[in-house]
């Protein structure tokens, strides 16, 4: 499998961007497809997830500005990012996590774009 991401750039504050992530090879179920970010000298975080079920998650620092989607059918993730501050500027990375299924539990495989850069500014 692989991930590319598409859609980073520089915006000012109050702006938004929509980030997509496009997924190429055997997508199975069950998967959850998410959003991270990383600042320089910081660990990498979690900034939203969304599995094939529907279930959403996002990280407190987004509630509300940040939107999760996914088209099944294309494969394709989006990250939809409104009233972006300085705060948000990072490299923001799709990750896609696909489960193995067996009698006894089920084992996840990880995937990640390579990342793409948003910069935020006054």
């Amino acid at each position: 499998v692989q991930l590319m991401e598409s859609g980073g750039g520089l915006v000012h504050t109050g702006g938004s961007l929509r980030l997509s992530c496009a997924a190429s090879g055997a997508i199975v179920s069950p998967n959850v497809m998410a959003w991270y970010r990383q600042v320089a000298g910081r660990e990498r975080e979690l900034v939203a997830s969304l599995t094939d079920g529907g279930q959403e998650n996002y990280a407190d620092s987004v509630k509300g500005r940040f939107t999760i989607s996914r088209d099944n059918a294309r494969n394709t993730g989006f990250l939809e990012m409104t009233s972006l501050t300085s705060e948000d500027t990072a490299v923001y990375y799709c990750n896609l996590r696909l489960g193995i299924v067996t009698i006894e539990r089920t084992k996840w495989i990880e995937f990640w774009g390579q990342g793409t850069q948003v910069t935020v500014s006054s």
